[in-house]
C-alpha cells in the first residue's frame, strides 16, 4: 500500500487531531496543551523523543532499520492572537486562533510519523520530526536549532522540508514551490524623533519633530528606488505613525514603525545600514535627536534548487502533473524555517487548503479572522511529507 493510500485510511484520525488542536490554540513559545496532544498522537511509535528546554517543542527521531543519512521534516504549532469568526470548528479561547493553518501542519507531521514508522524496516537512515512552537515572530526555529534539533539524529540532515497551507490563492490540493528565494526576509524599524514642544502659533520657538518624521517617511520610500536594484526588490511600509494630541500644540516627539521586506541576503544585509543612516541624517539636519531601533526578525527563506526540483518530481509522480505549480515569484510573507534553510539544503512548499466551495481568489487569506482551511488536504500533506523523506533517503544512499 502506498503512503497516499495509507494516509487516506488515516483520514478520520487526522481530522480528530486537527480539530482538537484547532479548538485549543496556544501562542508563542509556551504550548503545553499542544505539546501534550502531539506526544499523545505519536505515542507508541519507535521514536526517540526529546522536549525543548526554552520552548514547548517536540523533536522526534525515527531510526531506519539500516544505517544511512538523515532527513528533517518540520511542522510549526503556534497560533495567532486573532479572534475567530468561523463556524462550528471554532477556538475555545477568545482572542486566539489557528488563523495560519499551523494546526494542519502539526497534524500532517504527526501523520507522517505514523506512515514512516510503519515502513521503518525499509528505511536506510533517519527522519527527524521537528514540531516547532513560536514561528509567528518568536524565533522558535532558531531556538530549536540552538538546542540541537539539527543534530538530533547524530548528524546533520542532508535535506529538510516544510509544508505550509494557504486558505486562499491556491486551488485546494495544489502544491507550489520554486528554487531560490521563496519567502522574504522581515525586519522592523522603530524611529523616535525628539525635539522640544511649544505653541503651534510659534514653531520657531520649538523644535518640531513632526515635519522631520514626515520627511523620513518619504525619504525611506525614495531610498528604496535609488539605493536598491529594482530586480532585487525591497518593500518598506510605514504601518504606524504617532505624534501629538491636539492641533495647536507642537509635541516633543514623533514616533513611527516600519516593516521592511527583502528577497536576497545582500539586500537584507544593507538595509539596516541604509535606513538608520538616513533617519539619523535627516534628524541632524533639523537639529533634532533620533532613536532608530532596527530589529532583524527573519532572514530570507531560500529554497535549494535541487530540493525544490525533487519536490516537484515527487508531487508529479504521486499526485499528477495538475497538482503541482512552480511559483513565478517568492511570497512576500516571512518564515523562520529560513534558519533551517541557512544550514541545510531545504525546500519550503505551499499547499492549497481553500475549502472546495470557495473561490481561492476571493477567499479570506491566512491570518484573517474568517480564514478557513479544509480538512480534505490532511492525508495528502501527511503522505507528501512521508514520500519526501523516504525517497530522499533512498536517493542519498544509492
Amino acid at each position: 500500500m502506498s503512503f497516499r493510500e495509507s494516509a487516506a485510511d488515516m483520514r478520520d484520525e487526522l481530522v480528530r487531531l486537527r480539530h482538537a488542536l484547532h479548538r485549543e490554540p496556544e501562542l508563542g513559545l509556551d504550548l503545553p496543551r499542544t505539546q501534550e496532544k502531539v506526544l499523545e498522537a505519536i505515542s507508541g511509535l519507535p521514536l526517540d523523543v526529546r522536549l525543548g528546554e526554552k520552548l514547548s517543542s517536540v523533536t522526534a527521531v525515527l531510526r531506519g532499520a539500516r544505517p544511512g543519512p538523515t532527513v528533517l521534516l518540520r511542522g510549526d504549532m503556534d497560533a495567532l492572537p486573532v479572534s475567530e469568526r468561523a463556524g462550528e470548528l471554532a477556538s475555545r479561547f477568545e482572542g486566539r486562533m489557528h488563523a495560519c493553518g499551523h494546526d494542519l501542519h502539526t497534524t500532517m507531521l504527526a501523520g507522517a510519523a505514523h506512515l514512516l514508522s510503519g515502513r521503518r524496516d525499509r528505511l536506510a537512515g533517519n527522519v527527524v520530526f521537528m514540531f516547532q512552537p513560536g514561528e509567528e515572530g518568536h524565533d522558535g526555529a532558531k531556538i530549536m536549532i540552538d538546542e540541537g534539533t539539527l543534530d538530533a539524529a547524530g548528524e546533520r540532515p542532508v535535506a529538510a522540508y516544510a509544508l505550509h497551507v494557504t486558505s486562499a490563492m491556491l486551488p485546494q490540493g495544489t502544491f507550489l514551490t520554486k528554487g531560490g528565494p521563496m519567502m522574504s526576509a522581515i525586519d522592523e524599524l522603530v524611529v523616535t524623533v525628539r525635539g522640544a514642544g511649544g505653541h503651534g502659533s510659534a514653531p520657531h520657538r520649538a523644535k518640531d519633530p513632526v515635519p522631520a518624521a514626515c520627511e523620513m517617511v518619504l525619504a525611506l520610500q525614495t531610498m528604496v528606488t535609488r539605493s536598491f536594484d529594482v530586480f532585487d526588490p525591497v518593500v518598506v511600509t510605514v504601518g504606524s505613525f504617532h505624534a501629538g494630541t491636539v492641533s495647536n500644540v507642537i509635541p516633543e516627539e514623533a514616533r513611527f514603525a516600519v516593516t521592511i521586506r527583502s528577497f536576497s541576503p545582500a539586500a537584507h544585509e544593507r538595509l539596516q545600514e541604509r535606513t538608520v543612516a538616513l533617519v539619523r541624517g535627516i534628524a541632524a539636519a533639523h537639529g533634532l535627536d533620533v532613536e532608530a531601533d532596527y530589529r532583524a526578525i527573519y532572514p530570507v527563506t531560500v529554497n535549494d534548487g535541487a530540493e525544490a526540483d525533487f519536490v516537484a518530481e515527487t508531487v508529479r509522480e504521486v499526485y499528477g502533473e495538475q497538482r503541482f505549480l512552480r511559483a513565478a515569484n517568492p511570497f512576500t510573507g516571512s518564515e523562520d524555517f529560513s534558519y533551517v534553510c541557512d544550514q541545510v539544503p531545504s525546500a519550503f512548499v505551499a499547499l492549497g487548503a481553500c475549502p472546495s466551495d470557495r473561490d481561492p481568489e476571493k477567499a479570506a487569506y491566512n491570518h484573517a479572522p474568517d480564514a478557513e482551511f479544509d480538512d480534505a488536504v490532511l492525508p495528502d500533506g501527511a503522505a507528501l511529507y512521508a514520500e519526501l523523506a523516504a525517497r530522499r533517503l533512498e536517493t542519498a544512499t544509492v
